[in-house]
């Protein structure tokens, strides 16, 4: 099968990728390379384009020629550059989304698969948030990977793809040494960072109404994760058109003390972590309700927190010539 993976060159594009060529697909990548590095994909093609440009109607209607599938992971993320610039975050995020469904509808592609983000649920919270639950994103990132979901659910209605949006809950982990989280933007290689420095973690309020007083959260292995991708896009194999929505976590929530105190125990590292003022905005407790998946396809997240933080040192080790 022909598969055309946008994004595909980095963190989590790039594990879809590796599993989707070991079991023998032919794979397209098209990556602007800003984030994303060829390295991770040797001995493919990349077409490298910006999704947001004028000309990436026409340029990804010739790369997914032939495709049967698309897997979009192509977006900006970070959710205070959204917030300071706005109107480039919309540009970016659901102008490359339009791009790509107005190729997807010339080329006749039938199968669409979709990076959403828990950061669509806002200000909900709890240990078991479902995809039924209130969807009122709280910055301009989270807004654009809801509007994504609209558009998806329109180009579902209008033109008869199948399509699935994966919300997912916290990434970490990686499945191959030369394929780790590199962006220092998430809670594991933030840490990392810090012990590097010889500086010890933070934690953003001890406070919250926790068990530890420190906030929870899903965290589920990116492998887990890039099988959750393959496991939804054969999914999409047959039945009539419809649009998907699920979460993508493991049920099970770890504290920022307890994912301090995993990888200490992982590195030998013996810096305490210091507290300071609690983040505006951030809740006390969000866990992700996976059960819609696992109903749906049979899916469910294999590896836990020892692996997690275990497989990521091993990265974070091996980038840095350890």
């Amino acid at each position: 099968m022909r598969i055309v993976v946008t994004g595909g060159a980095g963190y989590i594009g790039s594990h879809v990728v590796r599993l989707l060529r070991e079991r023998g697909d032919e794979v397209v990548v098209v990556d602007d390379l800003v984030t994303g590095d060829r390295r991770r994909v040797p001995g493919l093609e990349v077409v490298r384009l910006d999704l947001a440009g004028g000309d990436a109607v026409d340029a990804l209607t010739g790369a997914l020629d032939g495709a049967e599938a698309v897997i979009h992971f192509a977006a900006r993320k970070q959710v205070a550059e959204s917030v300071a610039r706005p109107a480039w975050y919309y540009r970016q995020n659901i102008g490359s989304l339009a791009a790509l469904l107005e190729a997807v509808d010339a080329a006749g592609v039938g199968r669409v698969v979709f990076s959403s983000s828990a950061a669509v649920y806002g200000a909900t919270e709890g240990a078991a948030i479902r995809e039924t639950d209130p969807t009122v994103p709280v910055n301009p990132y989270g807004d654009t990977k809801l509007v994504g979901e609209r558009m998806l659910t329109a180009a579902v209605a209008a033109g008869g793809v199948r399509a699935v949006s994966l919300r997912y809950f916290n990434v970490a982990g990686a499945g191959w040494d030369e394929l780790g989280d590199r962006a220092v933007l998430n809670l594991v290689p933030m840490v990392f960072e810090r012990i590097d420095a010889g500086e010890p973690p933070v934690i953003f309020g001890d406070d919250y109404p926790t068990p530890d007083g420190t906030c929870i959260r899903d965290y589920i292995h990116v492998l887990d994760l890039a099988h959750a991708h393959i496991r939804t896009l054969d999914a999409l194999a047959g039945g009539g058109p419809r649009h998907d929505v699920f979460n993508v976590g493991t049920g099970r929530g770890y504290s920022v003390r307890e994912m301090i105190d995993a990888i200490a125990a992982h590195t030998g590292a013996v810096l305490p972590p210091v507290v300071r003022d609690r983040r505006p905005g951030d809740p006390a407790v969000v866990v992700a309700d996976p059960s819609a998946i696992r109903d749906a396809i049979g899916w469910s997240a294999e590896r836990g927190l020892d692996e997690i933080v275990a497989s990521a040192w091993s990265a974070h080790r091996s980038a840095r010539g350890a």
